[in-house]
């Protein structure tokens, strides 16, 4: 697998499609497939079927992590502020809305696990506004025509059990839209297609849902830039037979109980590395590699 170098620390929101709506009810340690697949159950088996299996089998912790946990509250907030009526879709209703939804997230384990003294607690407030306010570089939020806001879709796509969370469904002079909201590093052009497989699947499960096919599916980049694509069936079949793939494997694994990794640079920032022998031996292989350049580039003892 290729890797995006964008995709390092990557601050997307936590995903409550990603475990929650693929678990079912399942024993703890036994392979199973789950009863649906999300993008994220998806992506985390394609990057690594090893951290698949502690992740979606073994249940093992995945803690978000400040960028994402900021990320999931921006979203939190836009999610409210879309669902007002358009005049009233300003950034000081959005400052309220925040002000409102913070004290939940404050009590989450998630935020208290990182710790925070009042001056980093700041500092993760001011990101996660910065991502919020980033909206408003993209679009004026009152000129959008909002269909649906974190809407809940399932839907065979290719004979996989999908299901998945969109952010924002809207209507615009040609048809539905299918928009993401991202908080993390917008991608390089060599990268952006691959980032598109996500919305393309929400679009593809819209259609089973409504039966309209979205024309346009795009992910809003905060503050940065939005990256999008024209919804058509060959790009609809394209991520929908990869999908299958996916799940194909994933039950393969599943019947052998043989999740093999893939190591690489992601290996360094996976929280299952300790669990893991050929992860820390490619990340002990790059910090060799690393330490050895670095002294090359040393200026020569006089």
């Amino acid at each position: 697998m290729e890797l995006d170098p964008d995709a390092i620390g990557l601050a997307d929101p936590v995903d409550p499609a990603s475990l929650d709506l693929e678990g079912g009810v399942r024993e703890v340690g036994v392979p199973t497939p789950p009863p649906r697949l999300s993008p994220s159950g998806a992506g985390t088996f394609e990057q690594c079927p090893r951290r698949w299996r502690h992740r979606y089998v073994d249940r093992l912790p995945d803690p978000p992590g400040e960028a994402a946990l900021a990320g999931s509250f921006a979203h939190r907030v836009l999610e409210l502020l879309m669902q007002r009526e358009p005049a009233a879709r300003t950034r000081d209703a959005a400052r309220m809305i925040a002000r409102q939804e913070w004290p939940e997230t404050e009590a989450t384990a998630d935020y208290a696990a990182l710790a925070y003294g009042e001056h980093e607690g700041r500092k993760f407030r001011w990101k996660a506004w910065q991502a919020i306010e980033g909206l408003w570089k993209l679009e004026d939020p009152a000129d959008v025509e909002v269909e649906a806001t974190e809407r809940d879709i399932e839907a065979e796509l290719a004979g996989v059990p999908f299901r998945g969370i969109v952010d924002r469904l809207e209507r615009e002079g040609d048809g539905l839209v299918v928009t993401d909201y991202k908080s993390g590093r917008a991608p390089s052009p060599r990268y952006r297609r691959g980032r598109l497989d996500q919305v393309l699947l929400y679009a593809a499960a819209v259609e089973v849902d409504t039966g309209e096919m979205p024309v346009r599916a795009r992910l809003l980049y905060l503050g940065q830039r939005p990256v999008g694509i024209d919804v058509t069936r060959k790009e609809l079949d394209v991520v929908t037979e990869k999908l299958a793939a996916t799940w194909t494997d994933i039950n393969t694994a599943c019947a052998s109980d043989e999740f093999e990794p893939r190591t690489g640079p992601l290996c360094g920032w996976c929280p299952y590395i300790d669990r893991c022998p050929e992860g820390a031996a490619a990340v002990e292989k790059r910090d060799r590699a690393k330490a050895k350049s670095d002294e090359a580039m040393m200026p020569a003892a006089g």
